[in-house]
């Protein structure tokens, strides 16, 4: 009887599907009902970057089983903000959900962008809400509340229920003086806590660091000395999306007479769409690729993509001197105004080892303040925690290790309750004591080219496997008594030709194949699978003695 009364009981529950335990690929689920027939929100639907675990892979999106056979049940989808891991699977994962989608309209404008440059212009209807609006999704009130960061109209949200209420704060920092979009909305944050706030659901990424974020305005002051003193060409690199970050370089550029020359599609749409929305003012005037050329050294600051190593984006085609219009020079100036995102690390080094290479000076944040965090700090943390005064923490927006600092932050600054969980972990929230109460399929799908795959699926790591030890392929040809017709024909891709001693793979690849034709009974030899199985075998067994690895082997037979 009291499992049954529990399973009716009306609870709120938080469930992540990406963003708890890892940067990026946020999507993030709220459940309102009896456990038997809950009503769901998802916030955000984005995507993460492949590396070097997932070859071929450029994009990872969230495993969305669970909410897919929920869909009937979700109530509605809202987007915080424009960054990619926030809404970047929104093309290829909602036609799979089909729930309503809200957006406050600098990240609509940026999808519906989004789609017009993949041709799918008018496929998802967008519910586009004003900044600090409420809307009522299903059995959820939703009220939009401004936060800093480093994107316009991040919003954290408010929701509230017949069984409670969490405040998601999405990305957020406090900065007095962002250069663009709102400050953190301080007296309705502190109002929520004053009214009474169930659960704070608290990014985490920056619960590492001491102290609190600098301001975007001490960026602004540190490019504009930069590019003042430089005597040639300038470029800056920076995420597409921050836009206080380009109207910053814009800035910079216009003061110092400088042309503003836009290098990199992203960084294009994006500056569109801030100007269609009021967050770039008219009158920058803005030059493409075509007028590079032809522009004199000391009156141009480059706008640049590529700031995470990417191979494809403009100031990697730059650096190696493939980009088919602009150059940079020795003497030139490249800005990093950028964080690498872990992982990236050495994509990033390799474009300024190439920059080095050509003499073209580089900056990054560690050698001046052109950068910040859009991320808050233990001291901001604190300042949310003291307006907000939540009955229970969830630490949400970080690797294990941030996380981990939040809870231990979080803990010693007097917060009672706190629930630290991972992707697929189901938490009640309120009412009754806060703790993990289920769990759900959660995971990644790779995007494989132009199709979505499951991380389960074998390709992937087939193709990792490739990269490590290569490849060997075997065609064997046999007559009906079990005879070899002719000598088997052997490829060999990603091996070394030959061993420490001079005997070439491939002759030792032949060798063991004809040695297991030759030693297998006539019988047997007619069964062309086992012939295989017994070839692959040998094959990988004789050139690990020799290598050191067996790489992967497939063997044909046919029997004529």
């Amino acid at each position: 009887m009291a499992k049954n009364i529990a399973n009716s009981l009306n609870e709120l529950v938080f469930l992540p599907l990406g963003g708890v335990g890892e940067i990026g690929m946020n999507l993030y689920l709220y459940g309102t009902g009896p456990s038997h027939r809950r009503s769901w929100l998802m916030v955000d639907l984005g995507v993460t970057f492949g590396g070097p675990a997932e070859p071929g892979v450029e994009l990872i999106l969230p495993d969305i089983r669970f909410i897919e056979e929920e869909r009937d049940n979700l109530c509605g989808i809202i987007l915080t903000h424009a960054h990619e891991d926030h809404f970047g699977a929104v093309m290829k994962l909602w036609p799979r959900l089909r729930a309503p989608l809200y957006a406050t309209p600098f990240t609509a404008a940026l999808l519906r962008a989004k789609l017009i440059e993949e041709g799918l212009e008018g496929e998802i209807p967008i519910e586009e809400v004003p900044c600090r609006s409420k809307l009522d999704v299903g059995p959820f009130h939703v009220e939009l509340v401004n936060m800093a960061h480093s994107i316009p109209e991040t919003n954290g949200l408010l929701i509230q229920t017949d069984a409670g209420t969490a405040f998601h704060t999405s990305d957020w920092k406090l900065d007095p003086s962002p250069v663009v979009g709102s400050t953190t909305d301080e007296a309705r944050i502190s109002k929520i806590g004053r009214d009474g706030l169930d659960a704070l659901v608290c990014d985490s990424t920056n619960a590492v660091r001491e102290g609190v974020s600098a301001s975007e305005t001490d960026v602004a002051k540190s490019i504009s000395e930069i590019v003042s003193k430089a005597p040639h060409r300038v470029a800056v690199t920076t995420f597409a999306s921050n836009v206080a970050r380009l109207r910053t370089a814009m800035d910079a550029a216009v003061a110092c007479d400088r042309h503003v020359v836009v290098v990199g599609r992203a960084m294009k749409r994006v500056i569109q769409v801030a100007e269609e929305t009021g967050y770039l003012p008219a009158g920058y005037e803005f030059l493409t690729e075509d007028d590079y050329g032809h522009l004199p050294r000391e009156k141009v600051l480059a706008l640049c993509t590529g700031s995470q190593g990417e191979r494809r984006a403009a100031l990697s085609r730059i650096a190696s001197d493939s980009h088919p219009r602009v150059t940079f020079s020795r003497g030139d100036l490249v800005l990093f105004s950028s964080r690498t995102i872990p992982g990236n690390e050495k994509a990033v080094g390799r474009i300024q080892n190439d920059l080095i290479d050509r003499e073209i000076e580089i900056v990054t944040d560690a050698d001046a303040p052109i950068h910040v965090s859009g991320h808050p700090r233990q001291g901001e943390l604190q300042q949310l925690y003291k307006w907000t005064k939540p009955k229970v923490l969830i630490p949400m927006h970080g690797e294990p290790r941030h996380l981990q600092a939040q809870v231990k932050f979080a803990a010693e600054q007097g917060v009672k309750s706190i629930v630290s969980g991972r992707n697929g972990s189901m938490i009640r929230l309120c009412p009754g004591p806060a703790e993990v109460i289920d769990d759900a399929p959660s995971g990644r799908t790779y995007m494989d080219g132009r199709i979505l795959v499951s991380a389960g699926d074998g390709s992937v790591a087939e193709r990792r496997r490739l990269s490590f030890g290569g490849a060997i392929a075997m065609s064997i040809v046999l007559d009906k008594n079990g005879d070899l017709l002719a000598e088997p024909q052997v490829t060999i891709i990603g091996v070394p030709a030959e061993t420490e001693d001079g005997t070439l793979f491939s002759e030792i690849a032949l060798n063991a194949a004809q040695g297991v034709v030759e030693g297998l009974p006539r019988p047997r030899r007619r069964d062309s699978a086992l012939v295989a199985e017994a070839v692959r075998r040998a094959i990988r067994g004789e050139v690990n003695a020799h290598w050191g690895k067996k790489p992967p082997c497939s063997v044909m037979v046919t029997v004529i």
